[in-house]
């Protein structure tokens, strides 16, 4: 199976601009992309911050910049968003019984668990005593089977302190959940840091990249958020029985491309002929 992961679109109603820039300009080389190059995923998933206020122009104006997508998509909200206004704008998005943007979409891979973060009125990540126990429920129900995680929040440190500092608040309880679990959840997806980062978490693979208009700078000092223009990225993952494989693409990357075998600068390739 392929998918593919977007992440912190940050939209804003047309016309305006966010840090001096469009994001539906950079959403708009993305999508042109996708179709492009990547039209055989079976889904995308944006891991959150669809938009920068909340605002509804800014919804309507995401769900228009999606439209032309070849495959579906699946949305997760972040801190940056508005449940209820979400939930208008795609009113076909899976929500639980309690109204939180959660659900399971069976796919080729296995169960994809998407997860809701989101508490009104503060950037930091929250996943309340009711949304742990629907997460138990869901991973009690699917039995043995290996599943996949997505959420907007990271549930650990990333290192980067004015980032974990609005990070998930209820680590303790999340993990108290999780645990029983790690075994039979092959990855975990997040995003918020705006950034490319892998690594692991209770020897659970963990992923994030880089948003679409705007990226964190790589600071481990600071206690405040340092921004930059570093180049947007979506996410090709390949998945099989024996592998997970994240690529992370810098689709608007500018640099001159040519073959390595050919290349007038290969000295190497003069020296002694490739296999």
């Amino acid at each position: 199976m392929k998918f593919l992961q977007l992440t912190d679109t940050h939209f804003v109603p047309p016309g305006e601009k966010l840090y001096g820039r469009d994001p539906r300009r950079t959403l708009n080389a993305a999508v042109a992309d996708i179709n492009a190059h990547h039209g055989d995923a079976e889904l995308l998933v944006v891991t959150g911050d669809l938009t920068h206020w909340g605002e509804p122009d800014a919804f309507a104006n995401l769900a228009q910049a999606l439209a032309p997508l070849s495959m579906p998509v699946e949305l997760l909200i972040g801190n940056h968003d508005a449940r209820d206004v979400f939930a208008r704008y795609f009113p076909d998005q899976g929500r639980d019984a309690n109204g939180f943007v959660q659900s399971v979409r069976e796919t080729a891979a296995g169960p994809f668990i998407f997860l809701d973060t989101v508490l009104a009125g503060t950037h930091a990540g929250h996943y309340c005593d009711t949304r742990c126990a629907w997460l138990a429920e869901t991973l009690a129900s699917l039995g043995d089977r290996e599943v996949f995680l997505f959420m907007h929040h990271p549930p650990f440190d990333t290192g980067i302190p004015a980032s974990d500092n609005i990070g998930l608040q209820q680590k303790n309880a999340f993990r108290q959940v999780i645990e029983p679990h790690r075994h039979r959840i092959r990855h975990l997806f997040y995003g918020h840091v705006h950034r490319p980062i892998c690594g692991s978490w209770l020897g659970i693979p963990t992923s994030t990249l880089r948003a679409i208009n705007h990226q964190v700078w790589l600071d481990m000092e600071s206690a405040k958020l340092r921004g930059s223009f570093e180049p947007p990225a979506y996410g090709v993952i390949q998945v099989a029985d024996d592998r997970v494989v994240v690529h992370f693409h810098d689709f608007m990357d500018a640099s001159e491309k040519f073959d390595l075998h050919d290349s007038p600068w290969d000295d190497w390739s003069r020296r002694r002929p490739h296999p």
